[in-house]
């Protein structure tokens, strides 16, 4: 069978699209589940586009970049010389760095947005893949646009980019505009008239505007793609990227028919989606293919009846394939250490001992609260904990009154990391904004809530509520997530998170201590 290889692009194309930013901390842990997932490549980021961009990148290539089995680690850059250059000294670190450099090549693009002519794009991706290649010799070309561009010219710069020396020429659907029959059609042309193809990889990039990304993506594997860029749960600019998760278990479903294979532990699939959503705040919708709430969940009548006597009447993949927990009754107050260490194995957490205990402790005021703890519980449980920066101020008293005639307020009493407790009370049109009003209290900040979401992580009254917020602080802006039974309690976890990351930057301090 062929080798599919899977270049992950979450870190790039997904987090610049609005509402899916993260900060190094967040890309490092992203990109650390990427590399278990066992992708073939990371897109760390665009360096040159901003400083926080770079570090992040250059940290992805030192730490995830030089493990055992790693990844590629490739940065994006555009063909000016000074982006290559920022590029390398980003990814230069890991053990197998990428340069990838990019430059529309449709006539719309060029008399638009670039202003120059074809002539002079042609030159300036030659001179951009021999810099490069003075670097590393894997080096990836994109002629942006490429659905909409000239085919002749297209075939001309595909051409002599490779003679220049790239190894990999991906071909993007920019703005998702490709239909699969035709997009086919386009990757076969260039497989037969481009010079020199033989010595490159052919690789494709689609959107989802029109909602063909995943199909044309297979489509071009028909046809002799051999590298897929993708995104976990299909993030990306405006309506996304293909969705890796869709294309690893259609290769993997339908291998009858496609013949090709992939080195991604599908295992791994599901954690990977649920830590993308924690980390972002931004979750999939319930319909979503493998891994939304209902990809494997039954209601109608007839299906109950059909899965219940063999799950292939209406099951065409174990939702364990994906990692996905079919047991939805887990743990409860009962469960020792070991049960639980046993079941977040199960999970695909191994967890060093500092981390247990304190998804223990969690887990035990959890299960106190709840008659039943779910998997999904347990998910949100280390997750949460496993994205939480240095702990400044943590929580250790919450008191609320709220109602339809009074005035909301709130008491709130914080532990500093060195154990000094200090308490102030706030009043808000509501009991979050009470709540977070005597946190700036306590702190001497202020800050403004830009984005406020809420989610239930699993059914019933006594659901976890994940909350993620993206706080102001004078323009700084920060983001933190919380969970708990208590959607207050998790409101004020998230806003401590985001203030915890901002502790980090300046110099706060408590401004009162509790008495006597």
């Amino acid at each position: 069978m062929d080798r599919i290889i899977i270049f992950d692009t979450t870190l790039r194309d997904g987090e610049q699209s609005p509402g899916f930013s993260m900060n190094t901390m967040e890309k490092l842990e992203m990109a650390r589940q990427l590399a278990r997932l066992g992708v073939d490549v990371i897109e760390a980021g665009f360096p040159i586009s901003s400083e926080d961009d770079f570090e992040a990148t250059r940290q992805v290539a030192k730490q995830v970049g030089t493990l055992d089995g790693a990844p590629s680690i490739c940065g994006l850059s555009r063909v000016g010389l000074g982006d290559i250059d920022r590029c390398w000294e980003a990814v230069k670190y890991a053990r197998k760095p990428r340069i990838h450099t990019v430059v529309a090549t449709s006539d719309i693009h060029l008399k638009y947005k670039l202003r120059k002519s074809r002539a002079e794009i042609l030159k300036a991706s030659v001179e951009a893949v021999r810099h490069a290649r003075g670097y590393c010799e894997d080096v990836e070309f994109s002629p942006e646009d490429a659905s909409r561009s000239d085919f002749d010219y297209l075939c001309d710069v595909l051409s002599a980019v490779i003679e220049a020396g790239a190894r990999t020429i991906n071909i993007p659907d920019t703005v998702g505009y490709a239909i699969p029959q035709e997009w086919a059609e386009r990757i076969a042309k260039i497989r037969e008239r481009v010079q020199g193809i033989e010595k490159a990889v052919l690789s494709v990039h689609c959107h989802n505007d029109l909602g063909q990304a995943v199909a044309n993506s297979l489509a071009a594997i028909r046809q002799g793609a051999r590298q897929v860029e993708c995104t976990i749960n299909g993030i990306g600019e405006r309506a996304g990227n293909a969705s890796l998760e869709e294309i690893v278990m259609a290769l993997r479903t339908r291998k009858d028919f496609f013949n090709a294979e992939v080195g991604v532990r599908t295992e791994e699939i599901f954690k990977t989606s649920r830590l993308l959503s924690h980390i972002t705040g931004i979750h999939v919708q319930p319909n979503k293919a493998i891994v939304g709430e209902n990809a494997f969940a039954h209601e109608a009548g007839i299906h109950q009846d059909g899965v219940l006597k063999e799950k292939l009447t209406y099951e065409i993949m174990r939702p364990e394939d994906i990692g996905r927990p079919s047991n939805k009754l887990v743990l409860g107050k009962h469960s020792g250490r070991h049960a639980l260490t046993a079941r977040l194995k199960d999970l695909g957490f191994a967890l060093e001992a500092k981390d247990l205990d304190r998804a223990f402790t969690a887990f035990k005021s959890l299960a106190d609260r709840k008659k039943e703890v779910f998997d999904e519980d347990l998910v949100a449980i280390v997750t949460d904990e496993a994205t939480q920066t240095e702990v400044a101020y943590a929580l250790d008293y919450l008191h609320v009154l709220s109602g339809t005639s009074v005035v909301p307020s709130a008491t709130v009493r914080l532990r500093s990391k060195d154990g000094q407790l200090f308490q102030d009370s706030g009043v808000g049109d509501g009991p979050v904004d009470a709540v977070l009003a005597a946190i700036d209290a306590i702190t001497g900040l202020k800050g403004t809530l830009q984005d406020y979401a809420i989610r239930a992580a699993t059914s019933g009254k006594d659901a976890v509520g994940e909350v993620a917020v993206k706080v102001s602080f004078d323009g700084t802006v920060v983001s933190g997530k919380g969970s708990s039974t208590d959607v207050i309690e998790a409101s004020a976890r998230a806003y401590l998170s985001a203030l915890n990351r901002l502790v980090q930057q300046k110099n706060v301090h408590p401004r009162k201590e509790v008495g006597p």
